[in-house]
């Protein structure tokens, strides 16, 4: 039986052991990691970037030459299978369009790479040549046609760029510390100039014949933004499986430019549109709204390719629909707002009134109802000062009080309703006074028979005998109850 030390000192034997077979590990692996590095800086030391042709191979390749040659051919025929059925993944012709659609992507870096071995060359001469032309081919373009030219006012450049950027460059080359390049080296950089303007020719070669089989490759996207369009979507995106998996904010930059304005507004310049901006659609839409068309564009030609894609729609169908939801969108965006209904008066509410009317309220409205000199004293003459109570305009305003009438302050006040209701239920009843004679009263009387008559104004009210005095013949002394 082993004891406990044994087991121990076994133990230690086998982590030994492991150690060694570790190391021997690290060995092996650092012996191979030095031979992939010698390997890769042979490879490094035989690439020449001077060689133009070590750089750029996609040309000389013979799967470039093939397609090129099915291209040219198929181009030549021209469109002979418009009255066959939708192309389907086992044709000839359709793998050679997802050959041009891959081939369409490899050209473009291709273009890429020639375009920096171009810039690493001429930056020699015109070192801000390339802050200025940021386009591959344009680029490619003007260093040919400048060359060793140091006064560029000898230079055409009219139809290569726009005129502005042709004024910044002539002006930029007048100043430039670049200098004449050597004749190896010239010449090296005009054999890339041509071998990018010629892969861009090849590119737009592979691009038509996708574009003529564009109705029966993809006829939704088609119906959306053009065969033209649709075939350069296609090619940028690498295939319409590509395309389909794209989001539509990526869809909406594809074919875009990096514009430089060279310090001119911004206000017209399209930024962040593609290819879309070539579509029919996206050229009729007022410059307001051409950037939300351009979303809505980039958004259903997705939805299209996604189509396409699975072979939802070989008719064309849901494309035309789409585009003419996107047109009708378009149409409503530019419809003048509605105009402002007039408010509607609120429902009237049939609870019962807190106050009742009748002759009490009206009584209490006539009481309180405002006065004509409260009326005067509110209103206000046009091209005349009202008077105050302090002058000059201070203290409290007399509206038209001294201006209306005949200049007093006091105003007569009608008769009010309430007033005219009592004097008329007053009228006809006759008071009695209390034995005063009116000082009016006269003793003359005019009677048509005897003319002018004097009598007693009191004769009625003496022998009446009700209201006799102390002094008449009949009266007796009253008598006083006293307590």
């Amino acid at each position: 039986m082993a004891t406990l030390n044994d087991s121990f000192l076994a133990d230690l034997d086998e982590l030994s052991d492991n150690e060694d077979d570790l190391q021997e590990e690290d060995n092996d692996n650092a012996e191979q990691m030095e031979e992939d590095i010698d390997g890769d800086l042979a490879d490094i030391e035989a690439l020449n970037y001077d060689d133009l042709d070590s750089v750029s191979k996609l040309q000389k390749s013979q799967r470039f030459a093939d397609i090129i040659m099915k291209v040219e051919n198929a181009l030549e025929k021209g469109s002979e299978n418009s009255s066959q059925a939708i192309v389907l993944e086992d044709d000839p012709e359709y793998q050679l369009i997802v050959d041009c659609n891959a081939l369409s992507v490899d050209i473009e870096n291709e273009i890429v790479i020639i375009h920096n071995f171009i810039r690493d060359k001429y930056r020699l001469k015109f070192p801000e040549l390339e802050s200025l032309v940021h386009h591959p081919i344009d680029y490619a373009r003007v260093v040919k046609k400048i060359g060793n030219e140091v006064d560029l006012t000898l230079v055409d450049l009219e139809g290569l760029l726009p005129s502005a950027i042709i004024m910044v460059v002539s002006v930029t080359a007048s100043t430039t510390s670049g200098k004449p390049l050597p004749e190896d080296v010239l010449q090296k950089t005009i054999d890339a100039c041509d071998r990018a303007l010629a892969l861009d020719s090849a590119k737009k070669n592979v691009l038509d014949f996708v574009e003529s089989r564009m109705g029966y490759i993809a006829p939704n996207l088609s119906a959306i933004v053009g065969s033209a369009v649709a075939a350069k979507l296609m090619g940028t995106a690498g295939g319409l499986t590509a395309l389909a998996k794209m989001p539509a904010c990526n869809v909406q930059l594809l074919g875009a430019k990096r514009k430089n304005l060279a310090g001119f507004s911004t206000a017209t310049s399209q930024f962040r549109v593609g290819y879309i901006e070539q579509t029919e659609i996206f050229q009729g839409t007022p410059p307001s709204l051409k950037m939300r068309a351009c979303r809505l564009l980039a958004a259903k030609s997705t939805l299209a390719a996604r189509v396409d894609s699975t072979r939802g729609d070989p008719t064309g169908k849901t494309g035309r629909t789409f585009r003419a939801d996107i047109q009708k969108k378009i149409e409503k965006w530019q419809e003048p707002p509605p105009a402002k209904q007039p408010k509607p008066l609120p429902v009237p509410d049939s609870e019962p009134k807190k106050k009742r009317g009748g002759r009490r309220l009206r009584k209490m409205k006539e009481r309180y109802a405002i006065t004509d000199m409260r009326k005067l004293a509110n209103r206000m003459q046009f091209g005349i000062p009202e008077e105050s109570s302090l002058g000059d305009g201070l203290g409290e305003g007399y509206g038209m009080l001294g201006q209306a009438g005949s200049g007093k302050l006091r105003v007569s006040a009608g008769q009010s309703r309430l007033a005219a209701k009592v004097a008329k239920k007053f009228k006809g009843r006759d008071y009695g006074t209390g034995g005063a004679t009116s000082g009016l009263t006269s003793s003359l009387a005019f009677t048509p028979v005897q003319g002018i008559e004097l009598s007693n104004p009191q004769a009625n009210q003496l022998g009446g005998g009700t209201q006799s005095t102390y002094f008449s013949e009949t009266g007796t002394f009253s008598k006083i109850k006293r307590p």
